[in-house]
């Protein structure tokens, strides 16, 4: 696992730009196509979308450290 994945997982939550680029290669418009479209899940807080780390390991079958 590279640096720059294990830091967005040690964090609760992620940006989609930043969860689709560090985990699946996506640039940004293709990553909110991604959470739009269910691919990366995404949660709501206000009105601001973020994505829970913790289903990013699920997905990517890494065990929690």
């Amino acid at each position: 696992m590279n640096e720059e994945l294990k830091t967005l997982l040690s964090q609760p939550t992620a940006s989609i730009p930043d969860a689709g680029r560090v985990c699946f290669g996506l640039k940004r418009q293709a990553s909110y196509r991604a959470a739009k479209k269910g691919d990366i899940p995404t949660i709501q807080v206000g009105g601001n979308f973020y994505v829970l780390t913790s289903d990013l390991r699920k997905i990517l079958r890494i065990e929690a450290a």
